[in-house]
């Protein structure tokens, strides 16, 4: 007799608008110039996303210096500090920016707040390309704090003049955290409210809070480099659920369902659809599967192309 499974899949997961739009400007660009186009680090935090357009012609690179003279760049959606776009600029390449519009108005903030003299404190994770590209774009830097505890270690150059900005994909509750702690040591630091974290990475955390009211299992569809899936497990592993990130159905375990009856089922922002599709594929091999979608949360964010990819191709 087969096992009855009950698969609850999140709503929304996926790719986010921010996503969508960098893996557009990168297939645009290729149509529009023909390849190869050259893009600096991984254009999202996913391995099936970065060989479908390196299939289409993009050539993927960790710095500038491996990018010849005059070909087409593109920033990926993560954001690149200030050094980098005014070597590109020097160099005479042709860049095209795909940093997120939220990514670049965290930004914004920041640079608005040093600016006014303030020092500025980052919320994220050191190394994490989205930290290293803001900490490049605001005037004299930024201090990174990851926990409450970083926060008792900081030493700052004036109390009355510090302001904090957040990295897009962490989680809200850390982030709140955290927030606590540096208004607890500092009350008159100013910054953006939890609202102004990236609106998917809420939504994706929230149908994550939903699922596990309902599951035995949560799998995680996401790159391991991946900070926005990585917080989704984590959501899982704090509501006491057995909780896996995997890349694709092939890290998938069968051991892992002994004694479970439900899963849930999410992806990353920068995970394709087609990945949850093969892991459905595969869990319907194992039992008598029911798929039930949760929330009622829809999604209808969109941002822009870049100018240059809306024009026109002018016919020569």
């Amino acid at each position: 007799m087969k096992r009855k499974l009950n698969i609850f899949l999140a709503r929304p997961r996926g790719f986010c608008a921010g996503v969508v739009r960098a893996i557009e400007i990168v297939e645009k660009a290729i149509d529009r110039y023909g390849a190869p186009v050259y893009v600096r680090h991984e254009i999202v935090h996913n391995k099936r996303v970065v060989e479908n357009l390196r299939a289409r012609g993009a050539v993927f690179v960790k710095e500038l210096e491996d990018i010849p003279d005059g070909a087409i760049t593109v920033f990926s959606a993560h954001g690149v500090s200030e050094a980098i776009e005014k070597n590109a600029d020097e160099r005479g390449l042709p860049v095209i920016d795909a940093t997120c519009p939220l990514v670049s108005k965290v930004h914004m903030e920041g640079r608005r707040h040093a600016d006014q003299g303030r020092e500025i404190i980052m919320i994220g994770h050191n190394g994490h390309p989205e930290v290293e590209g803001t900490r490049g774009r605001i005037p004299g830097g930024v201090q990174v704090v990851s926990s409450s505890e970083d926060v008792l270690r900081l030493e700052v150059r004036d109390i009355k003049k510090l302001a904090y900005v957040t990295q897009t994909t962490l989680s809200v509750d850390d982030t709140r955290n955290i927030i606590n702690s540096l208004r607890e040591r500092f009350p008159n630091i100013q910054g953006p409210e939890l609202k102004d974290i990236c609106y998917a990475t809420q939504n994706r955390q929230q149908s994550v809070r939903d699922l596990c009211l309902h599951i035995d299992l949560l799998l995680v569809v996401g790159a391991q480099n991946s900070s926005n899936s990585n917080r989704l497990k984590e959501i899982g592993v704090e509501k006491q659920v057995p909780s896996y990130l995997i890349d694709d159905v092939d890290a998938f375990n069968e051991d892992w369902l002994g004694g479970v009856s439900s899963i849930g089922v999410t992806a990353g922002a920068s995970a394709p659809e087609a990945l949850v599709e093969e892991l459905l594929a595969r869990l319907s091999t194992l039992g008598e599967v029911t798929i039930k979608e949760t929330s009622d949360i829809i999604e209808n964010t969109y941002f822009k192309l870049p100018k240059i990819l809306r024009e026109p191709i002018e016919v020569q």
